[in-house]
């Protein structure tokens, strides 16, 4: 591991990217194995990646967000740039899902955006794809901030943020790639738009960690702002699409599984 120690956030952030990345090509994978979904098992997926992501956003992101205020000469308003940041983040993802036509898990008509003529696997595709540049963003920011020398943010925070965003695509790859099968696809061509929809992370890791360690007095809110856009995907897609199929007691155990491992991972290793 000296060799990774060694490089740059920027390019440590990046092969993080190319991590989740590749995790989600697993996920994406199993198309190749079994031709229908089995949706207790999707949502029971969809919930645990839920719980996940909710624990990484606070300890992997948020707490640090608050660490870097208090220490920056905030002062009593050391809770502004989490709370500025933590709000863009959940308004910068609903501007975009209002511009881009894509799914809606939780909605009547289970379209979002403009309205258009893609068809329902094109929506479905930008959904997961717009919902995935969150991840790579706040992999990025954690990196970036490792080199701040905040005791809630550290190299092995960030490694532990990777993996807890790794295990949460392998459910993410599938529960798009099976789907497109489901309507009769090649095997291939779920499994390429399964892969490619993780593609925008490996971009989100090298932005949000370039931009932390060029403009350091962002750091608090792009922390605080990938943790917004972190919960908003959570609170939009996951869960929902985890409890609209009759299996939400499951789904609900799942999440709290799914936290409670973020949870131990950060706390303990961390």
């Amino acid at each position: 591991m000296n060799w990774f120690i060694e490089l740059n956030p920027i390019f440590q952030a990046t092969l993080a990217g190319v991590f989740t990345w590749a995790c989600t090509a697993v996920g994406s994978a199993v198309v190749y194995l079994f031709r229908d979904v089995n949706r207790k098992l999707l949502d029971i997926m969809n919930g645990f990646a839920a719980g996940i992501m909710i624990a990484a956003s606070f300890w992997s992101l948020l707490a640090p967000s608050i660490e870097y205020s208090q220490a920056g000469g905030y002062g009593k308003f050391s809770f502004v740039p989490p709370v500025i940041g933590f709000l863009l983040g959940g308004v910068f993802l609903r501007l975009i899902d209002a511009v881009v036509p894509n799914m809606d898990f939780a909605s009547k008509t289970g379209v979002e955006g403009p309205r258009t003529s893609l068809s329902p696997t094109t929506l479905l595709f930008l959904a997961i794809t717009i919902h995935n540049f969150p991840e790579g963003l706040s992999v990025g920011v954690a990196y970036g901030a490792g080199e701040m020398g905040l005791s809630s943010a550290s190299l092995k925070s960030a490694l532990i943020l990777t993996i807890g965003i790794g295990l949460q695509n392998l459910p993410e790859g599938s529960a798009l790639s099976m789907p497109i099968r489901s309507s009769g696809a090649p095997k291939n061509h779920a499994f390429n738009l399964g892969q490619a929809s993780a593609l925008v992370e490996i971009i989100g890791a090298a932005l949000g960690a370039w931009l932390v360690t060029q403009v350091t007095i962002i750091l608090p809110y792009a922390l605080s702002f990938a943790a917004g856009a972190m919960i908003f995907v959570c609170v939009e897609e996951l869960i929902p699409e985890s409890q609209t199929n009759g299996n939400n007691d499951v789904a609900t155990i799942a999440l709290l599984c799914g936290f409670a491992l973020m949870m131990s991972l950060d706390v303990g290793l961390g």
